[in-house]
């Protein structure tokens, strides 16, 4: 990812951001309102990254995969259920159950992709058609058995959603603890370091996101596996002729995508509110992609755009916070639908080329005929 994009980044986050600050020094501190932000960007662009990384194993070994948002919705809604019942009809922990439904999540999320995979490679069905395919069927069956399981006669709880088990733990990182001896009596310092440490006080998906960023990028670039999904993903031809079973590389690698979307799945429904609703995904696959492709195929130029988004998404909820003290000239910002607007005219801008061309793997959504 070149300095440009970088700098584009860099430039909207701090626009977005010192919208925020603009609007609530007066209610807030600026550190804290910054640090807020920087806490609310990662948790929000959590299923974004995630989302980006499958694109990326994806189309690396040259699997187009926009069923990336069927593939969340599916996962958030097993993995929502299975964590119920596991709670309530198995009678299982609550510790138990909620990481059993993370784990439905991602097999949830693998099984779908191993029918993308399927059809995309051993049938050779066109890959957007297949990825829509993925999104339909998922918007159907989330839908109708939501409706069968909690409200209908198959219901094992009287028509009625039962009570969730609960979402994954806040990690606390002990860095006011560690800085208290330092900071003794003053107040300022100790109320300036709490306002940090919110930042790292992050749920286990989220900080796993970022971990898996990292270990994706040095597993596709310094890795023979990594080497081998950008060859069949860039000449599947010459990767064949030098003894890569191509077949076997993109199966693999389009399933391992498909847990990544299992995972965005499970921090919609197990991580962030424990609770289901028809498209709760709401986009975020598709915003996912254009993340990818801003981060050039890439995994930390994934992440980065991903960011982005996050804080466009965060810019909408902290301006909830200061929406009494929005000065008249940014009246415009106290409209919840136009600060949500953001992300997806973010989205739109970034598919626009504006700021420069991306490539691509060569092979990408092609078809391998041995």
């Amino acid at each position: 990812m070149d300095w440009k994009r970088f700098s584009f980044i860099a430039l909207i986050i701090i626009v977005l951001f010192g919208v925020v600050v603009m609007v609530g020094h007066t209610k807030q501190p600026p550190l804290l309102i910054i640090t807020s932000m920087l806490a609310t960007t990662i948790a929000v662009a959590t299923p974004l990254t995630l989302g980006a990384l499958s694109g990326v194993f994806c189309e690396r070994a040259g699997v187009v995969n926009i069923g990336i948002e069927g593939m969340m919705l599916m996962a958030a809604f097993f993995g929502w259920v299975g964590a119920i019942y596991m709670f309530h009809v198995f009678e299982l922990g609550i510790g138990i159950s909620i990481a059993l439904g993370v784990f439905f999540a991602v097999l949830t999320g693998a099984i779908m992709s191993l029918l993308h995979a399927a059809l995309s490679i051993t049938f050779k069905v066109d890959q957007i058609i297949g990825g829509t395919v993925i999104n339909i069927l998922a918007v159907g069956l989330t839908g109708f058995l939501n409706r069968q399981l909690f409200f209908g006669k198959l219901s094992v709880f009287g028509g009625t959603v039962p009570n969730s088990p609960g979402v994954l733990p806040t990690l606390h990182v002990p860095i006011t603890e560690l800085f208290t001896p330092i900071c003794g009596a003053a107040t300022t310092c100790l109320q300036n370091v709490q306002a940090i440490n919110r930042v790292f006080d992050q749920k286990p998906i989220a900080i796993a996101a970022i971990l898996l960023v990292f270990v994706s990028h040095y597993v596709l670039f310094n890795t023979r596996w990594g080497l081998r999904t950008r060859a069949v993903g860039e000449h599947p031809q010459a990767a064949d002729t030098v003894g890569i079973n191509v077949t076997k590389m993109r199966y693999a690698n389009v399933i391992i995508g498909g847990m990544f979307a299992g995972l965005a799945g499970a921090y919609f429904t197990i991580e962030s509110v424990p609770s289901f609703e028809p498209l709760l995904t709401n986009g975020r696959g598709f915003i996912s992609l254009a993340a990818m492709i801003f981060g050039n195929w890439t995994p930390i130029g994934a992440w980065a755009a991903a960011l982005v988004f996050g804080a466009s998404q965060a810019l909408q909820i902290n301006m909830q916070i200061f929406r009494d003290v929005i000065p008249p000239q940014w009246a415009f910002l106290q409209q919840s639908y136009i600060v949500g607007l953001t992300p997806y005219i973010l989205t739109m801008i970034i598919l626009t080329g504006i700021i420069g061309k991306t490539t691509p793997p060569a092979a990408d959504g092609v078809p391998y005929e041995k």
